[in-house]
């Protein structure tokens, strides 16, 4: 029974390997900021360059080639040297998506490309230290995984059964592919978060002067040059100064960096009074 649990580690990793490099090479990440700070906490120089590294297409590729490699060689040789790279890889995994959890919770793990775009919950991690474990025992196993396939027993057939099923409970990366087929033609991928979606100032102003929002308020408005910008969450928020009845008042528009029906709301609020008006 020890012997069949090994021997259908080996055929678990080698296909979870390919699936992962599949989807790195085929499925595309949405490009998203990678801002120094993520709800008001610094975001640690060293994750941050990690983060920028897992966004970039040829740090995935990469990564995509080489779990290819690995999940190839899991196949066809039985060697040690095979098996222990192969348990580094998911040790290191294992450890960077627990950073990426603590340090960077807005950013998802890429585990399985732009699958992988969720952020980083207990079950991703949970999983790849399953796979860790995996990994570890897979070490003793007397059988390349093509030599398990050519006489599949059953008890080997049942694990293997019951470890999909743990790691598809496991992986949230099923519901975004699903989401991928579910979703009409010429929309072949998922939305970004909003809170996560780069939105160029640019695209914010264009949103903004085309909003019934700004048409209402365009007359009153007292100047092009905006008070304040900033953003939070799913919005970007824009001051401009205002007159109104002889009366110094400031809009401020609310506008959504949703990717798809960008919403945009406005108030005229009265501007608060200075230090020096106060003295």
């Amino acid at each position: 029974m020890v012997t069949a649990f090994q021997n259908t580690q080996v055929l678990l990793l080698a296909a979870v390997l390919l699936a992962a490099c599949l989807a790195k090479l085929t499925v595309r990440e949405e490009a998203a900021d990678a801002p120094d700070r993520v709800h008001g906490v610094p975001v640690p120089a060293g994750l941050a360059r990690l983060s920028a590294l897992r966004g970039s297409r040829g740090m995935t590729v990469g990564l995509g080639i080489g779990e290819g490699v690995l999940g190839l060689s899991l196949l066809v040789t039985s060697h040690l040297s095979v098996r222990l790279a192969t348990t580094v890889a998911f040790a290191a995994a294992t450890w960077v998506v627990g950073e990426l959890r603590v340090s960077r919770p807005d950013a998802g793990c890429g585990c399985f490309g732009g699958l992988s775009g969720k952020r980083v919950g207990r079950r991703s991690v949970l999983r790849a230290v399953l796979f860790t474990g995996a990994a570890i025992a897979s070490m003793g196993a007397p059988l390349a995984g093509l030599d398990v396939l050519r006489d599949v027993q059953v008890q080997v057939a049942l694990v293997l059964a019951a470890e999909v099923a743990l790691f598809a409970a496991l992986s949230p990366e099923l519901s975004a592919l699903f989401g991928r087929r579910c979703l009409p033609h010429g929309r072949g991928r998922p939305v970004m978060p909003c809170e996560r979606r780069r939105s160029p100032i640019g695209e914010t102003y264009a949103t903004l002067h085309d909003s019934a929002a700004w048409v209402e308020h365009e007359n009153v408005i007292a100047s092009a040059v905006p008070l304040d910008v900033w953003r939070e969450g799913c919005w970007r928020f824009v001051v401009f100064p205002a007159r109104v009845d002889d009366q110094d008042m400031e809009v401020v528009f609310a506008v959504s960096t949703a990717e798809r029906d960008r919403s945009v709301r406005s108030a005229l609020v009265a501007p608060e009074p200075s230090l020096s008006a106060a003295l």
